[in-house]
């Protein structure tokens, strides 16, 4: 029930521009809502709130509107139930709820206003705890249920909806005994408080430590030049929970300790604070699962995915894991001689605070990639309207910049998106970008205002924000980024076109609100673009020298590089895949799991040992909105690189124009309107294969049948 609510609770431009220059115009917001009227379309922008007190009032009115629509859907008199005034009512109190939640959420997480992030964190658990009191509005229930009962003809997306809807009923325990189902939703509103708390933390801990300039020799010097590194004469702060910080020092740093100090703040990060809150979540959890009938949390979870249950989850990444064994082994010895003979070295053996550093040393010294010589050809601004261009020829639309009054940092940007034969708008989003105290340290997509098909037959379009932590720009130089960056930049916003390209009719189906084992699947497919000469052709140059392109010899080196690290960074992927389904498996009533002894263990047997002092899985974020869902990365990897052979097979690969509409049609349009299975084999045009998968990551597919 109120699938999108219950989710938060818990997850070539450069062309147009020049074009727009050329004829001295500008496109404002107004423009674009203007021409989104005549394809009966709207698009809107979120008011945000300006004090404490206006996220509270805020939230107040949207629980108070959706306490009234509840209660006329249960009052509807026999007879008088139409599908208009059940289930599709249920979808505008969604849509309706969900615009106030989602910019709660999101400021929640980005706001530069401490207050502000206060009050919004408070004002999510208010929302979180009213979003799980719905499903038990037993009065609302009776009503859908009756009309379900007169068995409606309906198809397609109604019928989905109507399923769908009365499913999430059931899974919430409405069939339960009074007293029992008062229990279940006491701890699902206690779980949905302890999961913001878990977040909140996150987003507000640091994990700075002191060194000298000779401490940090190999760290590339944009890092010390950043903001705020360089605190003294001879000071440098390096926060080892600001990500590209932290992986910049594992990654460079020569000396052992200095990379040991690192990796053993950043994993205990949040450590005093959360890891009670881990464990209250994992208890809360399978105690739910249990008294909903289902013999675990990730059996529960994972029901209604692609996946079906945990066992088969579980099973996909031991096999992987077991699969990948003979290249981990050999990729660590390579590691081994890497490390005996680096000079800072002080231990012989490969650690898990080694294996970043011997990678690029690998990547360096047997196929000459050096990562931070690549930056050059990244810079940011360059980058992103690279990839914009990219995206405006596959997919057939425009991305326009739109004048922004109104912005919470300076260097925020808003765009536009449109179709680029009929001119339709399709969306906005914003870009945040790079590091600030306070905000979401990862990179992620948020949605702001979902796509739906409203009651007067106007469609809202989409809102979606992009939020990053790219390495801020220098005072002599701009922001460059590093080539997994820009794939990450591909990745995050290949959500955002999942966002902004659906043509889904409901709010529950839109854009990315679909099974949590496929949403990462058309994103990961996106991450081929920067793997491809001809695409990169379009924007990578040299910062210095745009007129120099990447060389020619160098993206086969760093092909050659990936596929000799697979080994590592899929093993790293099942030791949190993997530990995230065990601590949601089954347990015995009143059994005490200690989370950090078992995340431990297994990452340490799947990957590289820990040590028992740190605990990774106090800032492992995903355990609270990707819970017993982090196989999905694994499992949306082999349908990428699935999807990626249609345009590997086409007329014009990654830039072929029928094949991107294709995606767009049968992929993003589509959300979760009908079943992904038969989005993904209309787009493929046959059934799924895994040696694609297999094959990428260096697994003998002749072995692996």
């Amino acid at each position: 029930m109120l699938k999108n609510l219950i989710s938060l609770a818990v997850s070539a431009v450069w062309i147009s521009q020049v074009a727009y220059a050329a004829e001295g115009q500008t496109r404002t917001l107004a423009d674009v809502q203007l021409k989104a009227k005549e394809f009966k379309a709207t698009l809107a922008l979120p008011t945000w709130d300006k004090s404490p007190e206006g996220v509270a009032k805020a939230t107040d009115d949207a629980i108070a509107a959706g306490n009234k629509r509840l209660d006329a859907i249960a009052a509807i008199q026999p007879g008088e139930r139409t599908f208009a005034n059940t289930f599709q009512a249920i979808d505008e109190l969604n849509f309706e709820v969900g615009y106030t939640a989602n910019r709660i959420f999101f400021e929640k997480e980005t706001s530069p206003d401490a207050k502000i992030r206060a009050a919004a964190t408070k004002a999510a658990k208010k929302i979180n705890e009213w979003a799980v009191g719905i499903n038990y509005r037993e009065d609302v229930y009776k009503s859908l249920k009756a009309f379900a009962d007169t068995t409606p003809k309906l198809d397609g997306e109604d019928a989905r909806l109507l399923e769908e809807t009365l499913r999430d009923y059931t899974r919430a325990g409405l069939a339960l005994p009074p007293e029992e189902r008062k229990k279940v939703e006491g701890l699902r509103k206690e779980l949905a408080a302890v999961g913001t708390d878990f977040e909140t933390n996150i987003s507000n801990a640091k994990a700075p430590i002191k060194f000298k300039k000779a401490d940090l020799e190999g760290v590339p010097q944009s890092i010390l030049d950043s903001k705020g590194v360089k605190t003294g004469e001879d000071e440098y702060t390096i926060d080892a929970h600001v990500t590209f910080q932290r992986i910049g020092v594992l990654e460079n740093a020569e000396k052992e300790w200095v990379r040991k100090k690192v990796y053993i703040a950043g994993d205990t990060t949040a450590k005093t604070e959360n890891v009670p809150l881990v464990q209250k979540m994992v208890q809360l959890r399978a105690e739910i699962a249990r008294r909903l009938g289902y013999k675990s949390w990730d059996d529960y979870q994972i029901e209604v995915r692609m996946a079906k249950n945990g066992d088969t989850a579980l099973t996909f990444l031991r096999d992987l894991e077991l699969g990948l064994q003979p290249k981990f082994d050999a990729e660590k010895t390579e590691f081994a001689a890497i490390k005996k003979a680096a000079p800072g070295s002080e231990t012989p053996d490969v650690n898990v605070w080694d294996w970043r550093y011997c990678a690029e040393q690998l990547k360096k010294q047997k196929y000459q990639v050096d990562t931070e010589f690549l930056r050059n050809y990244f810079p940011y601004q360059r980058t992103l309207e690279g990839m914009f261009g990219v995206y405006q020829t596959i997919f057939g639309i425009r991305i326009d910049p739109i004048p922004l009054k109104e912005k919470w940092v300076d260097d925020l940007q808003l765009y536009a998106v449109s179709d680029s034969a009929t001119g339709e708008p399709l969306g906005l989003f914003y870009l945040d970008m790079f590091p600030r105290e306070g905000k979401f340290t990862h990179f992620a997509q948020f949605g702001l205002i979902d796509g739906k098909l409203l009651p007067d037959g106007t469609y809202q379009r989409p809102t979606a924000a992009l939020v990053c932590n790219f390495p801020p720009p220098g005072s002599d130089k701009p922001s460059l980024l590093s080539h997994g960056e820009v794939e990450t930049l591909f990745h995050e916003f290949g959500h955002a076109m999942h966002t902004l390209l659906t043509r889904a009719k409901y709010t529950r189906f839109s854009g990315t609100n679909v099974p949590r084992d496929f949403v990462e699947a058309p994103s990961q497919m996106l991450e081929n673009w920067v793997w491809d000469k001809e695409v990169l052709d379009t924007f990578a140059a040299d910062y210095r020298d745009p007129s120099k392109k990447l060389p020619a010899d160098i993206l086969p080196k760093m092909k050659a590089a990936k596929l000799a690290l697979q080994g590592n960074f899929y093993r790293r992927q099942l030791s949190f895949g993997i530990t995230d389904l065990v601590l949601h498996g089954p347990q015995k009533p009143g059994e005490t799991i200690d989370v950090v002894a078992v995340s431990n263990k297994i990452m340490s047997e799947v990957f590289y040992p820990l040590l028992p002092e740190t605990a990774q899985v106090a800032s492992f974020g995903h355990l609270n909105g990707y819970d017993a869902g982090y196989y999905g990365y694994a499992w949306a990897d082999a349908i990428a690189a699935d999807m990626a052979t249609v345009f590997e097979n086409a007329p014009g690969r990654f830039l072929d124009k029928d094949a991107g509409m294709r995606l767009r049609n049968e992929i993003y349009a589509q959300g979760d309107s009908r079943d992904v299975s038969i989005s993904i084999e209309k787009f493929l045009g046959r059934p799924r294969s895994i040696q694609p998968f297999l094959k990428s990551i260096g697994i003998d597919t002749a072995k692996a049948q």
